[in-house]
């Protein structure tokens, strides 16, 4: 029976804010007006969210390094939230890479790449384009950015520049995406939430097992098995269990990591079920599969330049 994973883990997906800088609209929002988005209600998490919260609910999962993708910053004050992580205590390994958020269809889309591109704790960027036709569940500004020249413009630069690219999207803009990935062999994107399954019923989770089968056979993408549990709020093992699998036989464990995307997937269960679930499924995997989807490929990914786990003592965690 293969060994259970027990070595150091990257979280490569999570977020941090200070709601009293007022610089998150979107939870703004949330907190005076109540409406629900598509991961649910926020409720639970409209209050401060700094790194102490992090490592108390990663506390159990030998944590040693993070990722920390922007937050909705808004984009009214562009490079301050790089700025503001850099100002934070991440001796921990908390935060000790960024993806920061640069609207790439906008004016000033290159000076901002340049100037996050000489952040050496900046490894990539994220512009969501997951667009929905109810506004509640809408994260884009607008549908069919992958097609804009001027879009493309700003990715091209970020590509010339070395750095990676989140790509947050809905399922049925899967073939748009497939379009994009092969325009830019250069460019190394990494697919968010595991493609965001929202649609459960059996055409919406047939066009989203399509579309990922479509999209794992590009070599310069790389996936996020992460926050499964928004789009499944009533979620147990079994009902993850044939996500995570579906996942893995498009991009195999060299190309997948796993992460929490918390606070948000807070929501709807603990740090410690995220990942007990991870490591449940994983099991059944070689231990350098293991390793890979719990520390290789986001180390690789993200540049982190952490040590093979074998060097690093097992009491090193956050």
């Amino acid at each position: 029976m293969t060994k259970r994973y027990d070595g150091p883990v990257i979280d490569p997906h999570h977020h941090l804010w200070d709601l009293s800088l007022q610089r998150h609209p979107w939870l703004e929002k949330a907190r005076f007006s109540g409406e629900e988005m598509a991961v649910g209600n926020l409720g639970p998490i409209l209050h401060d969210y700094g790194i102490d919260d992090y490592r108390a609910d990663a506390a159990q999962q030998n944590v040693v390094a993070t990722v920390h993708v922007e937050a909705g910053w808004s984009v009214a004050y562009p490079l301050e939230e790089s700025r503001w992580l850099d100002g934070l205590d991440r001796s921990s390994g908390v935060a000790r890479r960024y993806v920061a958020r640069v609207p790439l269809d906008g004016p000033d889309a290159a000076r901002l790449l340049e100037a996050e591109a000489q952040n050496p704790n900046v490894v990539g960027v994220r512009d969501i384009l997951s667009w929905h036709p109810d506004a509640a569940k809408r994260f884009a500004p607008r549908p069919d950015r992958m097609t804009d020249p001027a879009w493309r413009a700003g990715l091209a630069h970020a590509t010339r520049l070395g750095l990676v690219f989140d790509l947050m999207l809905y399922p049925w803009q899967m073939a748009e995406a497939l379009d994009l990935v092969q325009a830019f062999p250069e460019m190394l994107f990494v697919l968010n939430h595991g493609g965001s399954p929202v649609d459960r019923t059996e055409d919406g989770m047939a066009l989203w097992r399509r579309g990922l089968r479509s999209l794992g056979k590009e070599p310069n993408l790389r996936l996020k098995i992460s926050d499964l549990v928004a789009y499944d709020h009533a979620w147990t093992l079994e009902s993850l269990r044939p996500v995570i699998e579906h996942c893995l036989a498009c991009f195999g464990p060299e190309r997948a990591m796993f992460a929490s995307d918390f606070p948000v997937a807070g929501l709807h269960a603990s740090f410690d079920e995220v990942y007990q679930v991870f490591r449940t499924v994983a099991a059944e995997l070689s231990y350098d599969e293991q390793r890979a989807l719990f520390f290789a490929t986001a180390n690789d990914t993200y540049r982190l330049g952490l040590a093979d786990p074998a060097e690093i003592g097992r009491d090193s965690h956050v």
